[in-house]
């Protein structure tokens, strides 16, 4: 981004402002929520692995930050194939991250400290260590055979269709205990629902229920776009190659070619998302943030927000590898133009993403762009999902091959890496063994740079960008019109992004 580069907002700067309180109705719509990847954020118990422990220790130092929510990524039962994004018992922690006691004991530090508590919630897929699917994969006449997505092969013995899946290759594994294939449209090993069976939608309502109960304030709906299929697996047609960009795939990943119309966004999905705001309505200021990348998903956005479905989009439009000022602007004019603009919530990093720094700024950039990048978002009409270490500046990590984790990195390199850069652990103290993240060797190597911007340093410098990024948030709780105001763009050549927020 370049040194001219500003974010103006009709509105003076005044540290002084007084914090907004009170527990407002729709608080999601203007809220700052703070992602948690359990595995880096801090390790309590010296293993190496970040812990629900970990993370209540830590939540002074959220709450300090001046956000409303935090949003905790899976922390549930799992094989880990992909890091908790394959659910064996929606109602267990894994035992690496604790308990059901640490998670309530969690969940009541954060409203002590006036924290909203968002959980994932990966309801597309289970693992294939799930007891469903183990029993679903017996036989085709078991009570749960048809749980899941399973289809009979082509007379040549093919997969049904070309449908791909996003990790690499195929979306369908063959299974010879029913001679049929069954759909992942992520890993083999995470075998999609059959959301066109009732009792697979009755029980996934009783799995939110159960959390529900333990006092959550809302879920960030995993994959959301993709609970339906077409239930006569019609073949997608192929993307020119001008398009397979803009969609956060890779291009050396062959799911970019092609238009994903018949394997995700089907219209059954409304259906379902109004059941979900349904049992949602039975708890009061309970929130849905859905997790939207459809073919269009700026219109899906404005779509899956409507009333009577989810309560937030999750847009996907700022986590582009390139940086330019005039596409931000024109997302955001677009989302605005289709409606969702109240229902939008933005994000220019998450654990699924390089990080911001490295990705707009370069490498080596000035960790004061961290400032003007946070700004920026902060200034957008709606909520946000800030992710963590975005208020340390951290760039994104180089992990050595041999240390790499992530099943996406390990697919497609050399010519992409993954994701494990953005997830390595957070530095609390520059000189401590493992920068303070943990008394055990870490999961992934702390990334060298990173000390250099480990909290405890930037605590004791007055202008860090820790304490930009605290006094930022602090002015916009007391300013109205990035609150709840209007939004519109002045001109400006690109590199530059001037917007006004009123509120009358």
């Amino acid at each position: 981004m370049p040194a001219h580069s500003n974010t103006a907002a009709r509105t003076a700067i005044n540290p002084a402002a007084p914090v907004a309180s009170g527990d407002a109705p729709d608080w999601w719509r203007d809220a700052v929520i703070y992602q948690i990847y359990p595995r880096s954020f801090f390790d309590r118990r010296g293993d190496g692995v970040g812990d629900l422990r970990g993370i209540c220790e830590r939540l002074d130092y959220v709450a300090g930050l001046g956000v409303d929510a935090v949003w905790i990524s899976p922390f549930f039962a799992s094989p880990m194939a992909d890091f908790g994004y394959d659910v064996s018992d929606y109602r267990a922690v894994e035992p690496m991250f604790g308990s059901l006691d640490d998670f309530d004991a969690l969940v009541r530090r954060a409203h002590d400290l006036g924290l909203k508590v968002i959980i994932d919630q990966v309801i597309n897929h289970s693992s294939d260590q799930h007891p469903w699917f183990v029993e679903s994969r017996q036989s085709r006449d078991n009570p749960r055979a048809d749980w899941y997505v399973w289809a009979d092969p082509k007379e040549d013995g093919s997969p049904p269709n070309n449908w791909l899946a996003v990790f690499g290759g195929s979306a369908w594994q063959w299974e010879a205990r029913r001679c049929q294939y069954y759909l992942h449209n992520f890993l083999v090993s995470q075998p999609d629902l059959n959301y066109h069976h009732p009792d697979v939608q009755r029980q996934m309502l009783e799995e939110m229920r159960f959390w529900l109960e333990r006092g959550v304030d809302g879920f960030r709906l995993d994959a959301i776009c993709y609970l339906f299929h077409d239930s006569r697996l019609r073949d997608n047609p192929a993307k020119p190659a001008g398009e397979r960009v803009g969609q956060g795939f890779q291009l050396t990943n062959p799911y970019a070619f092609q238009r994903h119309i018949y394997d995700m966004g089907r219209p059954e999905n409304l259906d379902f998302l109004g059941r979900i705001r349904g049992l949602m309505d039975e708890y009061p200021q309970r929130c849905t943030l859905g997790e939207i990348s459809c073919e269009e998903p700026l219109a899906a956005i404005a779509e899956y927000t409507a009333a009577g479905r989810l309560n937030l989009g999750y847009s996907f439009a700022l986590l582009a590898d390139d940086f330019s000022t005039l596409g931000i602007r024109a997302a955001v004019e677009e989302l605005e133009a289709k409606g969702g603009g109240g229902g939008g919530c933005w994000s220019i990093g998450n654990h699924d993403v390089a990080r911001v720094l490295s990705r707009w700024g370069g490498a080596g950039a000035d960790p004061a762009l961290a400032t003007v990048f946070s700004g920026m978002l902060f200034s957008l009409r709606g909520a946000v999902c800030a992710y963590q270490g975005e208020e340390l500046g951290l760039e994104e990590a180089v992990v050595p091959l041999e240390r790499i984790q992530d099943p996406y990195g390990k697919a497609f390199w050399p010519l992409f890496a993954g994701r494990d850069g953005c997830r390595t652990p957070m530095p609390w103290r520059a000189e401590a063994p493992h920068a303070g993240f943990s008394e055990g060797e870490p999961w992934l190597p702390i990334a060298a740079g990173h000390r250099a911007c480990a909290v405890d340093i930037q605590e004791g410098e007055a202008d860090s960008p820790l304490h930009r990024y605290r006094r930022f948030l602090r002015w916009r709780k007391g300013q109205p019109a990035l609150r709840y105001g209007s939004i519109r763009f002045l001109e400006a050549a690109e590199g530059s992004l001037a917007l006004v927020r009123e509120y009358r």
